[in-house]
């Protein structure tokens, strides 16, 4: 059999082929979802992605009889390893064929350049930061995905056994919630309470107040504050907090955005957007052109879907006691019937994260994904 040969991303053609494997891997699969192709090459972009502020990165493929069968980005996060004290290579955007001697050599390139880089582990999948998508689909095969994190065929953890030397290092737990026909007592009724009690409030905003006012940005402010403990978290810059404001919560519809304020202080926040993946499934390789543009729009301006997605719920630590939680569900689920959601799908949650788990007991729920980050020692 013809050797497995690795290539390195060197330019903007190439660029383009590593994104668009993906696409020809799983156009076949009714549960892949295909990312946004924009997006994609964008967070790539050495120029585009304000990431590499704190990250350096290269990308390598894999081919075989001239046909490509595999890719792998491999990143290391500066600030991310001087939070945590460790010198870590990533890898993600890690797909290929199942072919055991394809996904080694890939891991073998990351693990090459990481060393030359003075790093003594391998981690992945990951992203360049939190809001990347991370984790290895090891449980939901059969579940539709979303854009916000990887679907990948049940080979994949397959392989990484096989390999040798990778070990669980944390799972993600994903939950599809069923919208209740009423607020359920236990969100009401503390809502009610600790509004009361503490003088906790909702506020929404208009999207000038979230995008010009300065209310986006401290959501994200927010993220690293509460998000600051959680695994490989890197903290978002200004920069980096900017291009989130304006690539998301500028398109957001604001009433699916839940602000709790305590006088003029917020102090915890609800972010949800419908959810695209059929949208997306009817595009052309996640291109908007000629029709994906249509597909999005129906989602963003008139909710032609049955899910909402939960993207980002943060509460400061010292409201978390408070119940402010409630207050967001509360609001949130109000706005879920109002525009006739039937499930909300509850983005990846620690395993060890009981409290933040343990919230869905409340609600007519399932856990029906997990995502897996591996790590190995070089």
């Amino acid at each position: 059999m013809t050797p497995v040969e690795i290539r390195k991303v060197s330019n903007q053609k190439q660029l383009r082929q590593f994104v668009k494997f993906y696409y020809s891997l799983y156009r076949d699969n009714e549960q892949a979802v295909p990312y946004l192709f924009f997006d994609e090459m964008d967070t790539l972009r050495h120029d585009k992605n304000p990431s590499f502020e704190c990250c350096e990165a290269d990308y390598f493929m894999a081919f075989r009889d001239g046909q490509m069968v595999g890719r792998v980005a491999a990143i290391i996060n500066h600030r991310a390893n001087e939070r945590w004290g460790v010198r870590q290579v990533r890898f993600g955007w890690f797909d290929f064929i199942d072919d055991i001697e394809v996904s080694g050599a890939l891991l073998k390139a990351v693990e090459d350049w990481g060393r030359q880089r003075g790093m003594n582990q391998i981690a992945g999948p990951m992203g360049f930061i939190d809001t990347d998508r991370e984790g290895m689909l090891v449980e939901g095969f059969d579940e539709l995905s979303t854009m916000y994190v990887n679907y990948n065929y049940a080979y994949y953890p397959q392989h990484m056994q096989r390999l040798g030397g990778f070990r669980k290092d944390n799972d993600y737990m994903e939950y599809q919630v069923k919208v209740p026909d009423v607020v359920p007592d236990k969100f009401a009724k503390i809502a009610d309470m600790i509004s009361h009690r503490y003088g906790l409030c909702v506020r929404k905003f208009s999207r000038r107040e979230l995008v010009q006012g300065g209310w986006g940005r401290r959501i994200f402010e927010m993220v690293n504050e509460t998000y600051s403990n959680l695994y490989g978290y890197s903290h978002l810059s200004e920069r980096q907090i900017d291009k989130i404001v304006a690539d998301y919560i500028k398109i957001a519809d604001t009433n699916l955005i839940t602000g709790v304020m305590d006088g003029d202080k917020m102090v915890a926040f609800g972010v949800t957007f419908p959810s695209f993946s059929r949208a997306l499934q009817k595009t052309r390789d996640g291109s908007l052109w000629p029709m994906g543009w249509w597909q999005l729009l129906r989602i963003l301006k008139w909710h032609k879907t049955d899910t909402v997605d939960l993207l980002l719920i943060g509460v400061l630590p010292e409201y978390r006691q408070k119940g402010a939680n409630a207050i967001i569900f509360n609001d949130l689920i109000q706005q879920f019937q109002r525009y006739g959601f039937r499930y909300a799908d509850a983005m990846p949650q620690m395993e060890a994260n009981e409290a933040v788990r343990s919230q869905w007991q409340y609600l007519e729920s399932r856990q029906h994904r997990r995502h897996r980050c591996y790590r190995k020692d070089l």
